[in-house]
């Protein structure tokens, strides 16, 4: 006699990577088109789209958040923007132990040696990378079809962002293209706007994770409630400040009062303390049955563990603090009203 007993067997790491490949390469020949840049009037509505990819699923928000800002840096630094059928990743980590040399061959330039958190690395066709240079970290341009680049399979042990496919990858004599000079990566506004779009993706995986105790929730019972009203207010005071930093961005696109850093390291922080409060929260709620039990909420738990950290805790708390030590008062961004706190439409800014 056979007992019924329904089995659903999880997805292995290679699976996860080409679905949601395929997902990105969709999502790049379509909805990639209209997304509009930031700081041209409505970057509301590009974290909006960001934060729906995170809510849906991190790994896709992961490798469309990079394809986005690979768009985003082409235009602010004077190149075409991705064509036709064409995946980019922006891979600019340096953690230690790795590093990527750049150096010129006649007219051209190749990159040698490795670079870690490759996201996409094996379904992007692009790359915008860092590398050193002897005049400083410039950043670069490469394909990723050349026979020496070579991604490096089991450098990404993580279950949390599987999906991604975020391996190292060996650069061997890898021709690229110099896309703006030395440090104008980091130096231009876009660098700090960025920030801001991969805190949507993060706060629309939150709201996700948030969805198990939300459909759940008995209110009845004091404890659920409370949990769930706390998370409320973590995602309501998060998402609050993640519109309120689009306007700004689009009050003054160029940073010309000099705010871009103070907001994009408030607006980080808020959001990897709302992520974080909410994994907790959501956790003691509603126990071990969902995390082992239901495959989209454990994906979705598992993969904003290790997507927030990507925020730099307690040193970008530091950087934060020292920056707001300098000032003599409380920072007013451009065209909020600093006596309710809501920002007011401004055409002072130049728009893109």
């Amino acid at each position: 006699m056979s007992v019924g007993v329904e089995t659903r067997r999880v997805p292995d790491a290679e699976e996860l990577r080409r679905s949601v490949a395929d997902r990105f390469a969709t999502w790049a020949d379509t909805e990639a088109r209209d997304l509009p840049l930031p700081g041209a009037g409505r970057t509301r509505d590009r974290f909006a789209a960001l934060y729906a990819l995170g809510r849906a699923d991190l790994s896709l928000a992961r490798l469309a958040e990079g394809h986005a800002d690979a768009t985003a840096i082409l235009c602010e630094l004077g190149e075409a923007p991705p064509g036709p059928g064409e995946r980019w990743g922006v891979w600019a980590a340096q953690p230690p132990g790795t590093g990527l040399q750049a150096h010129q061959d006649g007219d051209g330039w190749l990159l040698e040696g490795r670079k870690a958190y490759c996201s996409g690395a094996h379904s992007c066709t692009h790359g915008l990378v860092t590398a050193d240079t002897e005049e400083g970290r410039r950043l670069f341009a490469v394909r990723t079809d050349h026979p020496g680049y070579a991604p490096l399979e089991g450098t990404w042990q993580a279950i949390g962002m599987a999906g991604s496919d975020t391996p190292d990858v060996r650069f061997t004599e890898v021709p690229a293209r110099p896309v703006g000079e030395v440090g104008a990566y980091l130096d231009r506004p876009g660098f700090q706007h960025g920030g801001i779009g991969v805190a949507a993706c993060w706060l629309g995986g939150a709201r996700a994770v948030a969805d198990t105790l939300q459909a759940g929730a008995r209110t009845e019972d004091p404890l659920t409630a409370a949990h769930l009203g706390a998370v409320d207010v973590a995602l309501y005071a998060a998402e609050t400040a993640l519109w309120e930093a689009a306007r700004a961005i689009d009050a003054d696109p160029l940073d010309r009062s000099g705010a871009a850093r103070l907001r994009s390291l408030r607006v980080r922080a808020i959001a990897e303390r709302a992520c974080s409060d909410v994994l907790d929260r959501v956790g003691r709620a509603t126990g071990a049955g969902p995390l082992c039990h239901d495959p989209r909420h454990a994906r979705h738990a598992v993969d904003l563990t290790v997507y927030i950290r990507q925020h730099h805790a307690e040193r970008n708390l530091a950087e934060l603090g020292a920056l707001v030590g300098q000032k003599a008062g409380p920072e007013v961004e451009p065209g909020v009203n600093p006596v309710v706190g809501a920002e007011a439409r401004s055409d002072a800014g130049p728009k893109r």
